[in-house]
């Protein structure tokens, strides 16, 4: 998720980088205020240079209210990626002859962008991602730290399930074919000749449902594929500003 940023940055480890690790956290957040943002005096980063303080946390979020930050401490993915948007700014601004002429990475031909449409997405914008968030729990996907990754999960399902002949076609009745119950063998016997029916009866409804369900599951299995298999441009790395 931070790859692209980090390596534009010139940080030391950006494949490696684990947002979940601590020590790496505040390792990198310490880096992008020394090397990139410079928001604080030299004299004044003591305090955030103190990585194993048990205050630490307290001096993050202060130093996220400094720099105005949208996000808390505790959203620590959308910090990190809020943070490293603000040092490719700032890396932008202080080197503006170097990157002028460079052409962005992301740059597609126009048959590309006319056959992705989220191509020209801002996937950083706050609308987008509450929007984005906002579809994913009226629909119940799971979250994604991706938030085009997730539009993309809404996408297949809506493609999928709710299109007029989707829904179409599962409104429509299912006729079911006669079955010949004493041909089906129970495997017991209730001593009621009834009860022995209305068992057989029960068996075929479950066999019928359990038949549904992999269905489902085999639905799920291609839509997952059908995002994790789609190699995916990071968009974002060509927006230096804000």
């Amino acid at each position: 998720m931070f790859r692209r940023k980090l390596t534009a940055l010139e940080y030391h480890n950006p494949t490696g980088f684990d947002c979940k690790d601590e020590t790496e956290f505040r390792n990198v957040i310490v880096w992008l205020e020394d090397q990139k943002i410079r928001h604080y005096k030299i004299e004044d980063r003591g305090n955030l240079r103190n990585i194993p303080s048990s205050d630490w946390p307290k001096y993050f979020e202060k130093y996220l209210q400094d720099v105005n930050c949208p996000f808390g401490a505790q959203q620590r993915q959308e910090t990190v990626d809020w943070l490293l948007g603000l040092a490719v700014r700032f890396e932008y601004g202080d080197n503006v002859e170097k990157y002028r002429n460079c052409k962005p990475v992301t740059e597609a031909s126009d048959v590309q962008k006319s056959a992705d449409p989220l191509i020209n997405l801002d996937s950083n914008n706050p609308d987008f991602k509450a929007g984005v968030l906002g579809l994913a729990n009226l629909l119940k996907i799971q979250r994604h730290d991706d938030y085009l990754v997730m539009l993309k999960a809404i996408r297949i399902l809506i493609q999928e399930r709710l299109t007029p002949d989707a829904i179409a076609k599962a409104s429509q009745a299912k006729e079911g074919l006669p079955v010949a119950l004493d041909k089906h063998i129970l495997g017991f016997d209730t001593g009621d000749a009834t009860l022995n029916e209305a068992a057989r009866v029960l068996r075929l409804l479950h066999i019928e449902e359990l038949r549904e369900l992999q269905t489902k599951i085999n639905e799920a299995i291609v839509a997952v594929q059908a995002i994790i298999a789609d190699p995916k441009t990071d968009h974002r790395l060509g927006k230096t500003d804000r």
